[in-house]
């Protein structure tokens, strides 16, 4: 089994991934550890914050194991120093063809964002079989997740946006939602207090809550 499959199968399994927001790099390894011991190996860095690539280093680096990528990547630019980081996926917002084929390249795992059956079509050309449906709550939810994957079952989504305890059932119950995610695990204000145990006590939750879910 290759990295890449291991990756997928690691979201398969948990079903989660912790999007972040952090604005300090030395709360990176402290993070990480907050996460594993939360019961996660898997968190998206998000590209909003000038220290995001040292944080992906730095989570790496103190958790080998762990599998961290990059969040809100919006250019070729931003993959190159996201993948120089040890980012081990690419997730962007939108369908942007020049990153998700960049991505392609550097045989790095990219999940687009993709709302309409055009950008799904269009991921879909490029070999793509997993997308980000964002921001959930926005377009549709878990209704609009049903009708898209009627003529698209070859694709898994990802919903990420106006996701939390309260409706986390709702998503994770759907066949065609390989993870969710979110930053309702790990918030930025959490992290700012550096609430290591509080995010370890949200991951864990979040795990049960997933994994109690029956597909439908």
């Amino acid at each position: 089994m290759t990295r890449n499959d291991s990756l997928y199968a690691t979201l398969l399994d948990k079903r989660l991934i912790p999007v972040i927001k952090i604005s300090d790099a030395d709360d990176a390894e402290a993070l990480a550890d907050a996460l594993v011991t939360g019961g996660l190996s898997v968190a998206e860095v998000t590209f909003r914050t000038s220290c995001a690539g040292e944080v992906i280093t730095r989570m790496k680096d103190s958790r080998p194991g762990m599998f961290v990528g990059a969040g809100t990547v919006l250019s070729s630019v931003q993959v190159d120093e996201a993948v120089n980081a040890g980012a081990d996926f690419i997730v962007s917002p939108g369908f942007d063809r020049g990153v998700v084929e960049h991505c392609i390249e550097l045989n790095v795992p990219v999940v687009p964002g993709c709302v309409t059956p055009s950008e799904i079509m269009a991921a879909i050309s490029l070999g793509l079989s997993t997308v980000k449906f964002f921001p959930a709550s926005v377009y549709g939810g878990t209704s609009a997740l049903k009708a898209l994957s009627a003529p698209f079952p070859g694709i898994s989504f990802i919903p990420t946006g106006g996701i939390d305890m309260q409706n986390l059932r709702q998503y994770t119950s759907m066949a065609c939602v390989l993870a969710v995610g979110g930053s309702f695990m790990a918030s930025e204000k959490l992290i700012a207090a550096r609430a290591w145990d509080e995010i370890a006590a949200r991951t864990r939750a979040a795990i049960t809550e997933a994994a109690s879910t029956v597909r439908i």
